[in-house]
């Protein structure tokens, strides 16, 4: 983008403010028309960020958003009063003015540049940011406000009248920004009313030309309520067996209870299976009936993390909000949330916002991934809306490890931040160290009891509940070093009824095991099911597939238990956030956080026991090399040596080897420390060891240059939260394409008809979100490098209904499955050069060199 001193352009008339428009309206027959002026479209946002503001509680109102804050919102749009951008509009709708050149608009970087530039005179503090940062980014090469490219001295003195009529509309001048977290709260305040008021309903105009004489003044609260902030009401006085019944609180979930009592920091340490999920719930509860709280949002660990988390959150839900609670018909990760809600210009389809992982931030109550959350205190577009739909709301961070520092940097940035933003943040966590204990409540902790209640109630001084260590598990465990041995054991106990569980690091090596575990299992006579689960479904092929096999494995599955044997083989799908039982566990080597949590899905469920196989023990194999070659060979590893730092395996498999059993929880923290714990190495290990040091240091260099709002603002797909060397792209998975002049007529997988018709935007606009929805259930996420390749101009069919990203980010993907399950490209030509790419709902998606049919490095 060139910087205004490199353009030479000076714009010579002059338009009147009454005749600035905001923008141009499609109508249903595809013509472009005049829209609404600046003036008024500024009006209406600034309404929206008031309506917006009301519906906070006074707590947050008074903290967050000063008075004159919908001002700020309101003067977003100032540089659209500007020759350039007047010259784009008019001539879009077929009225050129010849008083400036369209194309410079764009060149200049838009009109949020200008607007920036108007108030750079003002001295203002972070409001010039905040305006010209309102499409999600800093602009750059901001120049003066009276440069003769932005219009000159007359032009800028029109957009200062602009303001001075809003200053008086709104009867507010700017108010004081304090810091920096205002200011991005102010920015998602902005950036999320002008989506809102830039919606179809303020159009002044129906689709097929009519004008609508409806007073925009009386759409503001129908537009807030369509885009979701519908506020709520809870039911009151509810016990934790109300929520949950038959099951009464224990300790640990009642010291978590008892001690999250006001916004604050909290951190529940407890074995797996003890509840923790429903103890930050109804802590959740407590905060929401007390009026501490504007709602919930659950931060699952990964995008692995199983669909079946929804399926708690909407129970719990749907016993905590009262009868006539308008959120009741919205409840979250539904098609119908997406169909029914309307966020405005971002939030339709084919934009960056339409997308549910996204909008559930904003959202009263929705489940997402920590990611999401994480990307609200990193420089990257949009992040700042991010803040301000997790303002004032309970945080539950699920799963919290010990394991990446990256991650770990940005989450203490994280937890800090929502601190301040009146959040109650919960972090859960079976595998905590003390130092990353005191990492996230940002003071030493030394504590050792395990399980432990960490608070950091918010002004008051930190203190600690130990929890009385009651139950006690021993597990048998066992390192294997030979993979035929452990796969004979399986078919061996699988004939004897008992429901196994193997868990494998990379998508690809699952596949493997699975085919090798199915054909056994069918030739040895025996009834045995199998099942695989891994991320590398579409959204509705894994659906369907966690509810056969969660069931199956699950409290609902108890009744048939002794019906037969089963073998579910997965990935780190497997480890988080699903409630299954299995009876013996067989899993490749990972670090010492991840197996705890694997061998927590053994023998879950006590009610279950009585139902399991004669044989049936509680039992954990562990697949590994030899102590001694992962001491001396740095290659030993292989592609797990991509998803896990070498040193850090060898140092889990050092505590692991040592055991034969181990006692749950007893030996939780011990077995932790000591895998983490400082030690001299020498030779190959001195070498690993300073590896973890060297990545340690850059990863926490990466997560600070993401959270440095002096550099570049990064697209949203290049701002990873987690140590990643790839990316991941969105692929559409179809059957077969076909356009005319109705639209474009797709065939799913399943053989659905779906028909994208033409101009459904204009004419249908509830069904063209319902094809939106649908489409992204029919999406499979896979690493960039081994997506299908797809040219952007080979899918604009699509550009309506998908986000096909912009300039700096990586586009949609499309690909036709063939009858046989290879994929070809849209145009029928190869999918990937050098692969051949297959998708059937049994396996998933795989990608194998054709050289030597190699499975490519398909990581989680």
């Amino acid at each position: 983008m060139l910087k205004p001193a490199q353009i030479s352009s000076r714009a010579q008339k002059m338009l009147p403010l009454d005749a600035c428009l905001a923008k141009t309206v499609k109508l249903a027959d595809g013509k472009v028309i005049k829209g609404i002026t600046v003036s008024t479209h500024c009006q209406i946002v600034g309404y929206v960020a008031r309506e917006l503001i009301r519906r906070q509680p006074q707590w947050l109102r008074e903290s967050l958003y000063p008075k004159g804050s919908e001002l700020v919102a309101a003067a977003h749009d100032l540089g659209k009063v500007s020759p350039h951008f007047q010259e784009k509009i008019y001539s879009a709708a077929g009225l050129p003015l010849g008083i400036g050149k369209a194309e410079l608009d764009t060149t200049l970087g838009g009109h949020a540049t200008i607007s920036q530039a108007c108030l750079l005179d003002s001295f203002l503090k972070f409001i010039p940011q905040i305006v010209g940062r309102h499409h999600g980014a800093s602009p750059n090469g901001v120049g003066c406000p009276n440069d003769d490219i932005y219009g000159g001295q007359e032009w800028q003195e029109s957009r200062m009248n602009l303001l001075a009529n809003l200053k008086d509309c709104f009867g507010y001048d700017w108010p004081a920004v304090r810091d920096e977290d205002q200011a991005n709260s102010l920015s998602g305040l902005t950036c999320v009313a002008d989506w809102i008021g830039s919606g179809a309903l303020f159009d002044g105009v129906f689709p097929d030309g009519q004008p609508d004489t409806t007073p925009w003044q009386n759409l503001i609260s129908e537009a807030v309520d369509r885009a979701g902030f519908v506020g709520f009401k809870v039911r009151s006085n509810l016990s934790f067996e109300d929520i949950f019944f038959p099951f009464k609180p224990h300790e640990a979930q009642t010291k978590l209870i008892q001690a999250a009592d006001r916004q604050g920091v909290y951190i529940l340490e407890a074995p797996m299976g003890m509840g923790k999920t429903e103890a930050a719930l109804y802590a959740s509860y407590k905060a929401l009936s007390q009026g501490t709280a504007t709602g919930i949002y659950f931060a699952l660990p990964t995008q692995l993390t199983s669909d079946k988390i929804y399926d708690r959150m909407n129970d719990f839900l749907a016993k905590v909000l009262a009868d006539d609670c308008k959120f009741r018909s919205l409840l979250l990760h539904s098609t119908a949330w997406l169909r029914d809600t309307e966020l405005g210009e971002e939030g339709m389809p084919g934009k960056g916002w339409f997308n549910s992982s996204k909008r559930g931030l904003l959202a009263p109550f929705a489940v997402g991934t920590i990611d999401q959350a994480l990307m609200g205190v990193m420089n990257i577009k949009h992040g700042f809306v991010r803040t301000f739909g997790l303002a004032g709301k309970v945080v539950i961070l699920d799963e919290v490890h010990s394991y990446d520092s990256y991650t770990g940097t940005i989450m203490d940035k994280l937890v800090h931040t929502l601190r301040d933003l009146h959040c109650t943040v919960i972090i859960l966590s079976a595998t905590l160290t003390a130092e990353r204990r005191s990492e996230l409540l940002g003071q030493k902790s030394s504590e050792t009891p395990y399980p432990l209640v960490s608070a950091s109630p918010t002004g008051s001084v930190p203190f600690y509940l130990p929890v009385a260590q009651t139950d006690s598990a021993t597990v048998s465990v066992s390192v294997k070093n030979d993979d035929k041995e452990a796969l004979e054991e399986v078919i061996l106990r699988a004939e004897h009824g008992e429901q196994v569980l193997w868990i494998e690091n990379i998508v690809t090596e699952s596949q493997d095991r699975f085919k090798i575990i199915a054909a056994r299992a069918q030739a040895c006579g025996a009834k045995i099911e199998c099942g695989l689960l891994h991320s590398r479904f579409l959204r509705v092929d894994r659906k369907y597939n966690e509810e056969k096999w969660v069931n199956a494995f699950g409290k609902n599955g108890h009744a048939k238990r002794r019906d037969c044997g089963r073998v579910l083989v997965g990935t780190q799908v497997l480890e988080q956030s699903l409630d299954i039982d299995a009876d013996f566990l067989i899993t490749r080597i990972c670090p010492t956080d991840m197996l705890f949590q694997r061998i927590g899905r053994l023998w879950r469920h006590r009610e279950a026991d009585k139902l399991r196989s004669e044989r049936a023990k509680r039992e954990a194999w562990i697949l590994a090399p030899t102590l001694e070659d992962s001491r001396n060979k740095l290659n030993v590893w292989g592609k797990i040596g991509k998803v896990y730092l070498p040193y850090v395996l060898y140092r889990s498999l050092a505590v692991w080897q040592q055991k034969q059993q181990v006692s749950l929880p007893q030996d939780i923290r011990p077995m932790l420390e000591a895998t983490y714990a400082e030690q001299e190495e020498s030779s190959i290990l001195n070498k690993c060891k300073a590896d973890v040091e060297a990545n340690r240091v850059k990863l926490a260099g990466l997560a600070r240059i993401g959270l440095s709002t002096g550099g570049k603002t990064l697209p949203e797909s290049k701002a990873t939260t987690r140590y990643s060397e790839t990316e991941s792209c969105e692929v559409l998975l179809i059957r077969k394409k076909s356009s005319d002049e109705t639209g474009t007529t797709l065939i799913l997988l399943n053989g659905k008809k779906l028909l994208l018709p033409q101009n459904v935007k204009r004419k249908d606009r509830r069904v063209w979100r319902s094809l939106a929805a649908e489409l992204q259930q029919n999406v499979v996420l896979v690493p960039g490098h081994l997506a299908p390749s797809t040219s952007p101009h080979q899918i604009q069919w699509l550009k309506n209904f998908v986000y096909l990203g912009d300039r700096d980010e990586s586009p949609f993907r499309v690909a036709i499955v063939r009858e046989d399950g290879t994929l070809c490209g849209i145009d029928h030509g190869n999918a990937l050069q050098g692969y051949e790419l297959t998708y059937t709902p049994i396996y998933g998606y795989s990608a194998r060199k054709r050289n030597n049919g190699d499975a490519a490095n398909d990581l989680w």
